[in-house]
């Protein structure tokens, strides 16, 4: 095997550190406020607290990016290019906490399922003799399909917007596409590579003149924001508050889990279980770190595995300076306003380009699969992806089952991958070795095992 560098370990000019980290920035700054915006509403928090923790959650963000990209010690971060984001799986019990008891309820079960979460994490990273390729195509074809839907409500303007799906709206996000698409046909090198930045800039210029570009936060927005621990409190400890964020972190597990390997396919990077584990320690101490920080509980964001299929570019040091652009802006919150004005037709436009390239990468692996020989994968492809889109397909699908299992049961991503798993479990066994997965993740990868 070839001593040279990996791609994902090398230092890019700085120049296009920025570009290429500001893109995945972009790609993901609408998801990443969501959760703040939905919890603030639910708590009933003012404008200005509000504002406190959407950079709350975006200084956060960046530490947890750092610490996934760059690595701390031996045993803390995958180190391949995966920018973290909060866990919309949090959502539910967080909202319900939120209305019954209050901030500090919901920091205190954050705390402690990410302490949790690092605890298990490298007792959790030997099931991956449980994801060999039929399993992780599935998976990642599932991750891709569910966040389509994302970019789908973006370019028509927005969940809960009266004119949703009006016509200037679709025509801005067209727009973005096919910018991406033309740039990625008729320039090569670094141009290609910043193909989506450059859509979402050529469509601001063309929102802006038809009002959809909404500024009118900058002015009022502070210079400086400092995030300062337990902000809202100190956090308060309840067995009925932790255990839902427990089975939380579990899913995370599983959903950060299919990401990481999605990520390292498309690098040419197999995820080795001791790889694996480190990531898992990061999105522990990651959370752990959102409950002191007034944030969330922190997981890969599935949003940007496209956006790395999309741009070809490995170097983990590109997200690494997005992690630090998150930390920026989450000290600036005027900085932070400018980027959040950016509409959603915008970034639609750019999101169903990257979130198409996460399912494209999921048949890619799929197609390496011997369905000739075992017909059995067929099968566990076929239901795995049916049960995976149940959520998608059908939202109230899952309403009669138990409180407690809503959790599992609203996520796609967390369906499909317990439905491939058990299924390949019941038709192909678990005899295989982690060592024996890792050999065949790396020839789907076209990387040299030897």
């Amino acid at each position: 095997m070839s001593n040279a560098k990996h791609p994902v370990d090398e230092v890019l000019p700085a120049g296009k550190l920025l570009l290429y980290g500001l893109q995945h920035v972009l790609a993901m700054y609408a998801g990443a406020v969501a959760v703040p915006l939905i919890i603030a509403g639910a708590a009933g928090l003012s404008k200005e607290q509000t504002a406190f923790l959407i950079n709350a959650d975006l200084f956060t963000c960046g530490i947890a990016t750092l610490l996934q990209t760059l690595g701390l010690g031996k045993f803390i971060g995958i180190r391949i290019p995966v920018i973290q984001g909060v866990t919309f799986a949090a959502v539910t019990p967080m909202i319900m906490l939120a209305k019954s008891s209050g901030l500090t309820a919901i920091y205190g079960a954050i705390i402690v399922s990410g302490l949790f979460t690092f605890l298990v994490a490298p007792f959790f990273s030997k099931l991956l003799k449980f994801f060999p390729p039929v399993v992780t195509g599935s998976v990642i074809t599932v991750i891709g399909v569910s966040l389509l839907p994302v970019g789908v409500d973006w370019a028509a303007g927005g969940v809960g917007n009266p004119n949703y799906g009006q016509l200037s709206f679709l025509g801005v996000a067209f727009v973005v596409l096919a910018a991406i698409l033309l740039i990625n046909k008729y320039f090569k090198g670094f141009i290609a590579n910043i193909a989506v930045l450059l859509g979402l800039i050529i469509g601001l210029i063309v929102a802006i003149p038809l009002g959809m570009a909404n500024f009118s936060g900058v002015a009022s927005a502070p210079l400086l924001g400092i995030d300062t621990p337990f902000h809202f409190g100190m956090p308060t400890f309840s067995v009925g508050a932790i255990i839902p964020f427990l089975l939380v972190m579990l899913v995370v597990m599983v959903e950060s889990t299919g990401d990481f390997l999605a990520i390292g396919e498309i690098i040419d990077k197999p995820i080795q279980p001791k790889d694996l584990a480190a990531g898992l320690r990061a999105d522990g101490l990651a959370t752990s770190l959102g409950g002191i920080l007034n944030a969330f509980p922190y997981t890969a964001f599935a949003q940007n595995v496209g956006l790395v299929g999309l741009t070809g570019i490995k170097s983990r040091f590109v997200v690494a300076t997005s992690g630090g652009i998150l930390v920026v802006m989450g000290l600036f919150p005027k900085l932070a306003t400018i980027i959040a004005s950016v509409p959603n037709p915008v970034l639609g436009g750019a999101g169903i380009a990257m979130f198409g390239i996460v399912a494209a990468s999921g048949i890619k692996t799929l197609s390496k699969v011997d369905f000739q020989k075992n017909h059995h994968n067929i099968f566990i492809v076929a239901i795995s992806v049916g049960v995976g889109l149940i959520p998608l397909v059908s939202p109230n699908f899952f309403k009669m089952l138990p409180d407690w299992s809503q959790t599992i049961v609203h996520s796609g991503i967390t369906l499909g991958s317990l439905t491939a798993i058990i299924l390949n479990a019941f038709f192909n066994g678990t005899k295989k070795s982690s060592a024996d997965v890792e050999k065949e993740l790396a020839e789907v990868a076209g990387v040299d095992v030897a």
